[in-house]
């Protein structure tokens, strides 16, 4: 009889898809057979506040953890771009998948283009990265809070709260809202959350044989990718309570680019470099270490 692999996961439909969409890959390719814990998390339960005044996007993992520390639950599944890039010691991140669209989406039921939106047009997001970049673009729009899973995004547009509203692509497209995206915003103008786009497996450090197995499952390149942005964020100290971007990206050669950049809450201030090696860790330490020599430290510290 096939051994079963326990998946906690989030309760809102992209976290069930995305535990889905592992559960299938694990079930094809591997002995296992897979069941999911869906959980409520801190993270989901408070949306009166934004996430970098209640302790960042590891309140989304906090429960999960829990969980696999008790034995209830084997695994968990992520977007990458919710995991602390400083993770406790008893994890590990196990397996990244080939990663989506790692773009954000304008979406709006009116204006097919950030720069069609009038002056003083409404514009929600939660994310610090978000709001940065777009004050530095159009610093004459009102960014306004807007937390919840995407249907509830949706529907706050829908519902006339805002003009237009900033999401993952990536998440659109798992939940079948494709239509929803007006436009996407790219480099060179704009950089995604570190790891956006990406879906990962934790589990435990100390669990080998499940990691072994797991780890077959990886997209290399994806993962390559993944551990420069995620090196950079570590060297930044970054969390959602900071403002920064960074897209990496491996070419034919075997070697990685990593464009990045770190940007005040008003966005007034901003610095953006890109540099190129083949150690993804390596890389993603030195591109930090660039914008740390160019004064990235006294922006990051104005959001403290």
């Amino acid at each position: 009889m096939k051994k079963t692999i326990t998946i906690a996961t989030r309760e809102s439909a992209l976290a069930l898809w995305q535990s889905r969409f592992v559960a299938d890959l694990i079930e094809a390719n591997t002995p296992y057979k897979t069941e999911l814990l869906p959980m409520t998390t801190e993270g989901d339960q408070r949306l009166e506040v934004t996430l970098n005044k209640i302790g960042g996007k590891g309140l989304f993992l906090k429960e999960l953890e829990q969980s696999m520390l008790a034995g209830e639950a084997d695994i968990a599944v992520h977007s990458m771009k919710d995991v602390p890039a400083d993770m406790p010691e008893e994890f590990q991140i196990c397996a990244v998948f080939q990663r989506a669209d790692e773009s954000d989406a304008f979406v709006s039921n009116t204006y097919d283009q950030l720069h069609q939106l009038p002056p003083g047009a409404v514009i929600g997001t939660s994310s610090l990265r978000r709001q940065a970049q777009l004050l530095a673009l159009r610093p004459d729009l009102k960014v306004r809070p807007l937390r919840g899973n995407v249907n509830s995004r949706l529907q706050k547009l829908d519902d006339g709260g805002y003009d237009a509203i900033i999401l993952a692509s990536a998440g659109l497209q798992r939940l079948g809202f494709d239509a929803r995206i007006k436009s996407r915003l790219t480099t060179p103008d704009w950089l995604p959350a570190v790891s956006q786009g990406a879906v990962g497996i934790e589990c435990l450090q100390d669990n080998h044989d499940l990691a072994a197995v797991l780890k077959q499952l990886a997209d290399v390149k994806t993962w390559q990718c993944v551990k420069a942005e995620r090196a950079l964020n570590l060297k930044l100290e970054g969390s959602c309570s900071v403002a920064i971007g960074a897209l990496a990206e491996y070419h034919a050669d075997n070697t990685l680019s990593l464009k990045a950049g770190v940007y005040s809450p008003d966005g007034k201030q901003s610095i953006v470099t890109q540099q190129q090696g083949y150690d993804p860790e390596e890389l993603g330490q030195y591109v930090a270490e660039e914008l740390l020599s160019q004064g990235a430290r006294a922006i990051l510290d104005l959001a403290n």
